[in-house]
């Protein structure tokens, strides 16, 4: 099993949503992220007043860009499917596409039913 966590745009959750759903991948996980990559921020993307002023740098105006967080764990032969999906979807080629990390899962237990493994994710 592995767990497959992408970083991507708000406004496409919903489009990456419906392709793995439509997949066979329903189930994951979706947070409300802050982050910003490498180019430091995409300025004029949105409006947004941020309060917190550990989220702000006033030297050279950087603000962090709200993402959304996927994640969701699946079996060793659908990575590759997952991850494809993913990527098509998201591709725009500009800056800020996202990014999509691939880790090791060990074990997965359904507390419900007390299901281990690929059962439990299945």
């Amino acid at each position: 099993m592995k767990e497959v966590m992408a970083i991507i745009r708000p406004k496409m959750v919903t489009k990456t949503k419906d392709g793995l759903d439509f997949l066979g991948f329903p189930a994951m996980n979706a947070v409300r992220v802050m982050g910003r990559g490498k180019q430091k921020a995409i300025l004029n993307e949105i409006k947004l007043e941020i309060n917190e002023t550990n989220l702000t740098e006033t030297d050279g105006a950087m603000r962090y860009i709200p993402k959304r967080m996927l994640s969701l764990v699946v079996p060793d032969e659908d990575v590759s499917l997952v991850v494809e999906a993913i990527m098509k979807i998201n591709h725009t080629g500009q800056i800020g596409d996202g990014k999509i990390f691939v880790s090791p899962i060990d074990d997965a237990l359904r507390v419900r039913t007390m299901e281990t493994g690929d059962n439990a994710i299945s």
